[in-house]
């Protein structure tokens, strides 16, 4: 791993408090990064308590704001009971200890840039990060054999400023949409994501997670090519089959070969694009009691995608004799970081600057979850509705009665379903055995009746002196024999 250093002033966090002043405190206070914000003790409404009087780590129960708690005549639960502080606690320093932890811990980051080959991909990221991630590259020679496939290359650095480290993940992707036939390129890019995704469920369901490396990319930088028209069916198609599974983030790169106009036109024809074929892509995001400077600074962001940028590491002089950084021509100089020239400084803040955090969590909490719902439905892998749901435990015996009642219910049904069978059953078994035993009696019945005619026939044979058998008639002699 290469380690680059270097000193760049950043601006403190800052800590939205509330609108509460402070009055001086008397009580040590603990050390901490940053200053910690006392607690007007006669605020009576900033934090919540149930009835037990537990809080809730943003300070109301069940972590929810007032305006979202839900009322209890509508949900049975006991109305919230407001505290109020009667000096300082300490809990206001929690962002501090986020802080250090943050600090010690270090971050990680994964960014992938995708493009055809000459838009300026290695350089742009070298001008992001100020680092040479990528050493210039060499043309090859027209003998050289070109590769026929997408490839997937990773390069990762551990950069460090003011104390802070990043381990910076950049995934190139070679070979997108240079070949003649550039059907289903885009496959091996999802199956890398999703191979990613795959790796971080596995280590989730290790029995040791101690050590749980986060490879997954958190954004992508799309580079579509500056042709001034709208985007091609190859661009399309790919931000169709990857909008659900990674960050996107177009960029229009070698934006100096276009006027302003010419920008402004190819932008409205790109959302024009991404709206009708309902691709989603990152949107800076907003949240409730955000001063104006930061929502004035999301909305110019948000007006500048897709960026149009200008890449480049090498130090040019300006006519004015300035050093910037930028591209030298014969009309002039393209400076990189001014925001009249190109979009560069806008991009840098969105991804690295201000919301990186952001495009981390979204693609833990949305974008993964998504993807792991899906492949653990298809895996037959069912979540229980009621675990999560809080019940009432009068209404839950409720529930168990009536379905235990409903369960014996059919248990007796099947019970005198069975016994109904038996019955029959022994019932048709009893009449066959009844037919028998009729069919025999009448047989032997029949059978005395002959022996009874019988035996009459020879009692008047008997009586009538008659014998029981006819006579055998006399065999007379045969003549012409000799008497002896």
């Amino acid at each position: 791993m290469k380690t680059i250093s270097w000193s760049l002033l950043l601006p403190r966090p800052k800590l939205d408090m509330g609108p509460a002043t402070v009055a001086k405190q008397t009580q040590p206070r603990p050390t901490s990064f940053l200053p910690p914000v006392p607690v007007n003790s006669k605020m009576t409404d900033s934090y919540a308590s149930s009835r037990n009087g537990d809080l809730s780590p943003n300070g109301f129960a069940n972590g929810s704001s007032p305006s979202l708690a839900p009322t209890a005549h509508t949900t049975g639960i006991s109305p919230v009971i407001r505290k109020k502080l009667m000096g300082y606690v300490g809990f206001a320093n929690l962002p501090n200890q986020v802080h250090r932890k943050s600090v010690r811990k270090g971050f990680q980051f994964t960014a992938m840039v995708v493009g055809e080959s000459g838009l300026g991909k290695s350089t742009l990221i070298n001008t992001l990060f100020n680092t040479t991630l990528y050493p210039p590259k060499e043309p090859l020679p027209p003998a050289a054999e070109r590769p026929k496939t997408v490839a997937i290359e990773s390069i990762g650095a551990d950069i460090e400023e003011n104390g802070v480290r990043l381990h910076l993940t950049v995934v190139d992707t070679p070979g997108f949409g240079d070949f003649v036939n550039n059907d289903d390129s885009w496959k091996p890019i999802v199956e890398n994501i999703e191979s990613r995704f795959d790796s971080y469920l596995e280590q989730e369901n290790r029995v040791n997670r101690m050590k749980v490396v986060d490879n997954r990319v958190h954004a992508c930088l799309y580079f579509i090519q500056p042709t001034g028209h709208s985007l091609k069916q190859i661009d399309i198609e790919f931000m169709r089959r990857l909008h659900t599974k990674v960050n996107l983030i177009p960029v229009i790169a070698k934006a100096d070969t276009l006027t302003d106009e010419e920008i402004a036109e190819f932008k409205e024809r790109i959302l024009s694009d991404i709206a009708h074929h309902n691709i989603h892509i990152f949107q800076a995001p907003t949240y409730d009691n955000e001063d104006e400077e930061t929502i004035a600074e999301a909305e110019e962001i948000a007006s500048k995608i897709p960026f149009a940028v200008v890449g480049s590491d090498k130090i040019v002089t300006t006519p004015d004799g300035r050093q910037v950084r930028g591209r030298a021509y014969p009309w002039g100089v393209v400076e990189v970081d001014n925001e009249d020239h190109c979009d560069f400084v806008k991009l840098r803040q969105m991804l690295v600057r201000t919301y990186m955090e952001e495009l981390r969590e979204y693609t833990n909490d949305v974008l993964y979850e998504n993807w792991r719902t899906e492949k653990l439905l298809s895996m037959g892998v069912a979540q229980d509705s009621t675990v999560f749901k809080e019940i009432n435990p009068a209404a839950r015996m409720q529930e168990e009665r009536v379905l235990h009642e409903a369960k014996l219910a059919k248990m007796e049904a099947e019970m005198k379903m069975v016994f109904q069978q038996k019955v029959q059953e022994k019932e048709a078994k009893l009449k066959q055995s009844e037919e028998e035993l009729y069919a025999r009696h009448k047989e032997m019945k029949e059978a005395l009746e002959k022996q009874r005619a019988e035996l009459e026939d020879k009692k008047r044979k008997i009586e009538s002196g008659r014998p029981l058998t006819p006579e055998k008639a006399s065999t007379g002699r045969k003549k012409g024999f000799l008497r002896t």
